[in-house]
């Protein structure tokens, strides 16, 4: 779901009651399409996050830890030269539509008292942050618009600001009950629930249909059929939509089974009956925030990472060719035996054989002596076409030997670099993904890497856990964060956990000298289920993961980063939870 403008202005009467005259005391740009303000007033602090992306434009407070670049880019440093300790006076709605404005009063460059608004258009693909200054000019936003990309509408520094082109749509705080009918007769279609959306400002596909449900108890409704009755219910329930809309919400968002959310509204969602599981929360920030939280990071961590996971798809396909290819000759050395067996029989029946002849039929000692025809070489001498065959068999032996090293060879490097990916699709900030890449340029994959920001950089320590039974388990955040927790962290009575046939971190388990068949299984379960919630099988029903004291894990001579050996392992399979697993994380 979409946020649609009657969620906004729950948003807006939040941040009015929250942060209606607090400053700004920080500004952050975590990627190229969102900002962050950090807001203090007397008492109270809050991060009121600004986001333009096609996929999850929205405007909330947010309690996620967001990473920001070691350099700001030029638009937050803009800001920062703007909005540096201006204060909020009014948040202010472009009707019911999605447009919020926040004015700071703030002082220009010359001392002088200025209002600088910050229009924050929620409209999909167009979706925009525009920062305008006391003239009513653009001063910047995050996406630029030209006269080529849009004829209805310009935005560029300088040019005066102009607020999206309305829909013509009833709001719904003012308009009449007379004035709603005929707008929803007017619509197209037949069915109310999108005549609803159609009429009011604001109303998404999914409000629409939840007014429809809740007033008939079906969404099947054709607006042609309602007598007065129907109306009644119609407008009760919007009259009822509106006290919602200024008072209590009940913030919900539905979830499948797998856990991934899947609607929210700041009213119940009936709609769908027990499809989906509802969870409530206390304010409509919090709603969003656990709505996009998983969703925004990967976006972010994309933004920050597509040119290393370009890089790493382009070696996984070349290994995997590479390996395709030489299994395919791997295959055509099997027949060495018979080069050999061939040889064997020409030597035998050397005498049978002329110099010109081009086959010859012999008695196959190796088969019972059926007759065998061998093919043979005119031009060759009888001794010369025995050493022929010997020397097909010598090299499609060397061969296999060699094709046999090179396929492992390409294998194991295929499983690093796999490794590296899911490393990279699970960073959650740039301190994480500097530390791939230093690895990686380490490994000889990036030759022309600069590491400009490795002065910057703070290695973060492994994730640490808090198992129900209060055992300690950490889990690596990247390859050589694996192979320092496995092979000098971990004591050896401590347990180690990887899932089976997925990358993903390596897990231990602190026993403190507990022997493994000591410790609590609900402790082992948990353990388990945070390898494999760590690893690229999370969003899996059910995952097989390895576990093995510690001391049984070796590293191979010459091994990459991250792979290590071990025998006489035990599994369990086990579901990710996120919730639980992010319940057992040590802040």
């Amino acid at each position: 779901m979409a946020l649609d403008g009657a969620f906004l202005h729950t948003i807006r009467n939040e941040i009015e009651n929250a942060a209606l005259g607090s400053r700004i005391d920080r500004i952050y740009q975590p990627s190229r399409e969102e900002i962050c303000f950090l807001l203090r007033s007397r008492g109270w602090s809050g991060k009121l996050l600004l986001s333009a992306g096609a996929d999850s434009p929205r405007i909330h407070f947010t309690r996620q830890e967001i990473e920001n670049p070691k350099s700001p880019p030029m638009f937050c440093m803009l800001l920062r030269k703007h909005l540096s300790g201006a204060k909020l006076v009014s948040i202010r709605q472009l009707g019911m539509d999605r447009v919020l404005y926040l004015d700071f009063d703030t002082r220009n460059e010359l001392g002088d008292p200025v209002t600088v608004t910050v229009a924050v258009e929620i409209m999909a693909r167009y979706s925009n942050i525009i920062v305008v200054g006391g003239d009513g000019k653009v001063l910047d936003s995050v996406k630029r618009v030209d006269p080529e990309m849009s004829r209805v509408r310009t935005v560029l520094p300088g040019v005066a600001y102009q607020a999206p082109p309305g829909q013509g749509k009833l709001n719904l705080f003012s308009a009449s009950e007379e004035e709603g009918k005929a707008a929803i007769l007017a619509a197209k279609g037949a069915d109310l629930g999108k005549a609803v959306m159609a009429a009011y400002e604001g109303i998404s596909p999914t409000l629409g249909r939840e007014i429809v449900f809740d007033a008939f108890g079906q969404m099947d409704v054709n607006k042609l059929e309602l007598d007065d009755t129907g109306w009644g219910k119609l407008f009760a329930r919007l009259a009822q939509l509106k006290r919602e809309l200024d008072g209590e919400g009940t913030y919900t968002v539905l979830y499948e089974e797998s856990g991934r959310p899947k609607e929210f509204s700041f009213i119940p969602l009936s709609q769908y009956g027990g499809l989906y599981a509802p969870k409530v929360f206390e304010t409509a920030s919090e709603a969003l925030d656990a709505y996009y939280s998983e969703r925004s990071r990967m976006e972010r961590m994309k933004q920050r990472s597509s040119d290393l996971l370009r890089m790493l798809s382009t070696i996984s396909d070349r290994l995997s060719r590479k390996i395709a290819l030489q299994t395919e000759e791997l295959k055509a050395c099997a027949h060495r035996e018979a080069f050999k067996e061939q040889g064997d029989l020409l030597s035998t029946y050397l005498y049978q054989i002329r110099k010109g002849d081009g086959s010859v039929t012999v008695e196959d000692f190796y088969h019972d002596g059926v007759p065998r025809k061998i093919a043979l070489d005119p031009a060759l001498t009888p001794v010369q076409n025995v050493q022929k065959y010997y020397k097909e068999y010598r090299k499609a032996a060397t061969a296999e030997k060699l094709l046999t090293g090179f396929i492992e060879e390409a294998k194991g490097e295929l499983a690093y670099i796999d490794s590296v990916y899911d490393a990279v699709s699970r960073t959650a900030g740039e301190s994480e993904l500097l530390e791939i890449r230093q690895e990686l340029a380490e490994q000889g994959y990036l030759k022309h890497y600069t590491a400009k920001n490795s002065k910057f950089v703070k290695a973060l320590p492994p994730l640490q856990y808090r198992s129900s039974d209060g055992y300690t388990i950490w889990c690596g955040r990247n390859n050589k964060q694996n192979d320092k927790l496995t092979l000098k962290t971990a004591r050896p009575d401590d347990i180690w956990f990887h899932t089976q046939g997925f990358p993903g971190s390596h897990v231990i388990l602190e026993t403190h000298g507990t022997p493994m068949n000591d410790v609590p299984d609900r402790t082992i379960e948990e353990a388990a289920m945070i390898a494999a919630y760590n690893s690229r099988a999370r969003s899996a029903a059910l995952v097989p993961v390895q576990y093995i004291e510690a001391r049984q894990v070796r590293k191979p001579a010459a091994a990459k980063p991250g792979m290590v050996i071990f025998d006489h392992y035990f599994v369990l399979y086990i579901t990710p939870d996120e919730e639980k697993v992010k319940g057992m994380l040590v802040k």
